[in-house]
């Protein structure tokens, strides 16, 4: 198991990784259809926004923190 001290990173792995693989597959079927390749299409692109997504979350929840706190009535 993962000390719980990690559960941000944790956290921020599943969401990237599954937001990451419905995001690429919707434009991926958007943009190219169902064509006979489309496994092989979408498993690039989800590699690829995955790299991308990961780190963004990591830096970006914070902030998305802070303005939840703005907006949430204490």
């Amino acid at each position: 198991m993962i000390a719980k001290k990690y559960t941000s990173y944790v956290f921020s792995f599943f969401m990237s990784l599954l937001m990451s693989s419905i995001m690429s597959m919707v434009v991926t079927l958007i943009n190219m259809g169902l064509v006979d390749n489309l496994l092989t299409i979408w498993l690039r692109a989800w590699s690829i926004s995955f790299v991308i997504a990961f780190p963004t979350i990591i830096v970006v929840a914070p902030l998305v923190k802070k303005l939840v706190d703005v907006v949430i009535e204490q």
